[in-house]
């Protein structure tokens, strides 16, 4: 069975807490590569790892949140400067590609209609349903994080590996349902023990931990408050530069 490399290269929250890098998290495998959201340093993220953009072929995307999905305008702009020929598959959940539309039109009016030699192509995934995404199953969960557009946990299945991902939520059930059976669950864990709408904080992470039927966790997104903590953590604490073997 094929191995699949993950790297955090970023994993931090929406205000750099840590000055780290907002969340974007790259799958590897037999010669291709998936990226797991596209925070608005994204850009940054990959050349510091000396990852060409030009050879990410599939981008996921978990909500429609800045630190999530702000990265793509930059990334569909140095594809489009730099000469790349390969079509960019961007995957999420329904309006992502109005927001990406109007995303690119606030930081650069007229760059959405830019002709391109390469091609930007939109799938909008609808909740619960396996979908077919190049050589990756996918299957969104909704979660509860409010963000003007349906919000997702993701199952990616991926050269026989199975990689889950909350996005952002706080706790909900279908957390287990997108984790189960997982080698890898990615899990948001914003706060401590502060509790706050639409997060997760660790105290009740480790409530429901038990309920998770997977190989191994591993959590980002955390603030100042979680990071200050790490010592105290009983399970895996993401940082940017992690790399994992599957």
């Amino acid at each position: 069975m094929t191995s699949v490399r993950i790297r955090f290269l970023g994993s931090g929250d929406a205000f750099g807490s840590g000055g780290r890098l907002q969340t974007c998290i790259l799958a590897e495998s037999n010669g291709s590569s998936c990226l797991v959201d596209c925070g608005a340093s994204s850009l940054i993220a990959l050349k510091g790892a000396r990852v060409d953009p030009n050879d990410i072929g599939t981008v996921l995307i978990s909500h429609l949140h800045g630190d999530h999905f702000g990265g793509l305008p930059f990334l569909i702009l140095d594809g489009q400067f730099r000469g790349r020929s390969n079509h960019l598959r961007v995957v999420g959940p329904p309006g992502l590609k109005a927001r990406v539309t109007e995303a690119m039109e606030v930081f650069f009016p007229g760059s959405s209609r830019a002709q391109r030699k390469f091609e930007v192509r939109f799938q909008e995934l609808p909740e619960g349903v396996p979908a077919s995404v190049g050589t990756l199953r996918v299957t969104p969960y909704e979660v509860l994080h409010a963000c003007g557009a349906p919000p997702y946990a993701l199952r990616v299945e991926i050269d026989g590996r199975v990689v889950a991902y909350s996005g952002d939520t706080e706790w909900t059930d279908r957390l287990v349902a997108a984790a189960s059976g997982a080698d890898l669950f990615i899990c948001e864990s914003y706060f401590y023990e502060k509790q706050v709408p639409f997060h997760l904080d660790y105290s009740t992470f480790m409530r429901h931990r038990s309920e998770l039927d997977c190989k191994r966790i591993v959590l980002t997104h955390m603030s100042s408050d979680m990071l200050s903590r790490l010592p105290e953590l009983e399970v895996q604490a993401a940082h940017d530069g992690l790399e994992i073997i599957l």
